[in-house]
């Protein structure tokens, strides 16, 4: 259902529901690499262990990091456990994005810390406030060679012609990627306005075929060499507004030209 409303009145499912994620095409890779349709109930830290592929961290109760003291991404790099809350949609998606890219992630986590020893906790530089806004909200557009040009088409808002009018490359040149758990989140409830932050990346031709495990795997290390080599997160051509629900294949009302005619969701590029 679509629903419109803003981040700030924002409010997922209270309860856990597998219908919630089967039904939805947005979340088609986790559900096709985890078993979630078979889940009953949230699954709890030791269940989130047992999925993940890397063993150089856990999930535990978030009980631990509350008697712990430290501050969230401290204790992170600290013990190499990632506290997650019972029953929370938020640390749910975020422990599943460990799971699936797990160097990108606990990259991310040392650059805090590092900004952290050079700065301070609470000054918020502009390389952590990048790394928050990707960490929450980033979806990594991965553009094929003949599909290269739709980053220049959605960084300058022309929505229709990426979206619609070259709809075909969105099945075998663009291949979208969430790496933000709060656009997993909010997704369990979609709305007109949900926007993401999108990062283009250049993979190789047939990349869109590639099976999830060889498509996550290649990414993770990309995104580590390039975030941590070229400071991709700092690049002011990345992180730009994606307009989640006008993904082609990733709702149903995009199926129309005329969903894309809204311009208080797919905004025209503002001018200088």
């Amino acid at each position: 259902m679509l629903k419109n409303s803003s981040r700030s009145r924002f409010t997922p499912p209270t309860d856990w529901s597998a219908a919630v994620l089967t039904a939805n095409p947005i979340f088609t890779d986790l559900v096709a690499r985890f078993p979630l349709q078979n889940q009953s109930q949230w699954p709890e830290p030791a269940q989130l262990n047992h999925w993940r592929s890397n063993t150089d961290f856990s999930f535990v109760e978030n009980a631990l990091l509350e008697q712990d003291g430290r501050y969230y991404e401290d204790f992170i790099f600290a013990t190499r456990q990632i506290p997650t809350r019972a029953a929370n949609w938020h640390d749910f998606f975020g422990a599943l994005i460990w799971c699936l890219l797990p160097r990108t992630k606990a990259l991310l986590n040392q650059l805090h810390i590092a900004e952290i020893a050079k700065h301070g906790q609470k000054q918020r530089t502009q390389l952590r406030n990048k790394l928050t806004l990707f960490d929450e909200c980033g979806v990594v557009l991965c553009l094929e060679p003949s599909a290269v040009a739709h980053a220049s088409l959605l960084r300058d808002h022309q929505w229709q012609q990426s979206f619609w009018l070259q709809r075909a490359d969105w099945w075998q040149g663009v291949r979208p990627l969430i790496f933000g758990h709060a656009i997993y989140e909010m997704a369990t409830v979609p709305f007109l306005g949900l926007t993401a932050k999108a990062v283009f990346i250049e993979v190789p031709a047939g990349f869109s075929q590639w099976s999830l495990t060889d498509a996550y795997t290649f990414l993770d290390e990309k995104l580590l060499l390039q975030i941590a080599n070229n400071h991709l997160l700092l690049d002011n051509l990345q992180l730009t507004p994606l307009p989640l629900l006008g993904v082609p294949g990733w709702y149903v009302a995009n199926q129309q030209a005329e969903f894309y005619a809204n311009t208080d969701y797919f905004r025209p590029r503002r001018r200088p």
